[in-house]
């Protein structure tokens, strides 16, 4: 079974950048698990510390509008792994998934850790690079010219052990609803 891990799209994240590309193809794509029947999950990162934009409670913590109304099941996590401390793998498990879809914020900390700890735990799993966003850039790194989306997908594509797609060629191979 195939599930949908939407991670961390929240207004503390959201509204730090011109997003609508991502939050388009990440719409698309759960109303694509959703219209095939298939699960969708959806990771709250939540912080203690107030001056935190995803700070506990605080209005930067809860989903973003493009997608609360698509979240049915919602974990909560407080590292970069959507696995650690949380009851994603039991729910998983319940649910008899076996081949995840990574999409969400921030490409470079919590879809990178979530995927490869998704790896590690036995699922297949399927990175959508243009279906995660990241509010860091190259300044972030002091790497000019570092494109983080890109730089991410392709050390997951080299590992051989993660499927990486643009939401085009997901559209192509895993195209899980009708076109509307």
């Amino acid at each position: 079974m195939q599930a949908l891990l939407v991670i961390d799209v929240q207004n503390g994240l959201v509204h730090k950048g011109d997003f609508q590309k991502e939050l388009s193809n990440i719409e698309m794509v759960i109303h694509d698990f959703k219209e095939a029947g298939k699960p969708v999950i959806f990771m709250k990162h939540t912080d203690d510390a107030e001056n935190s934009p995803l700070y506990r409670g605080s209005t930067g913590s809860e989903l973003h509008s493009s997608v609360k109304k698509y979240a049915q099941q919602v974990i909560e996590k407080q590292t970069p792994s959507a696995f650690y401390n949380t009851n994603l793998s039991s729910s998983l498990d319940g649910l008899g998934v076996d081949h995840l879809f990574i999409t969400g914020f921030n490409t470079e900390y919590c879809c990178l850790f979530t995927a490869i700890s998704a790896f590690d735990r036995g699922y297949k799993v399927t990175f959508l690079e243009d279906v995660t966003a990241t509010v860091n850039s190259a300044d972030t790194y002091e790497m000019q010219g570092l494109h983080i989306r890109d730089f991410i997908g392709s050390v997951l594509h080299v590992s051989n052990v993660i499927e990486v797609l643009e939401y085009e060629e997901y559209k192509e191979k895993y195209r899980l609803a009708p076109s509307s």
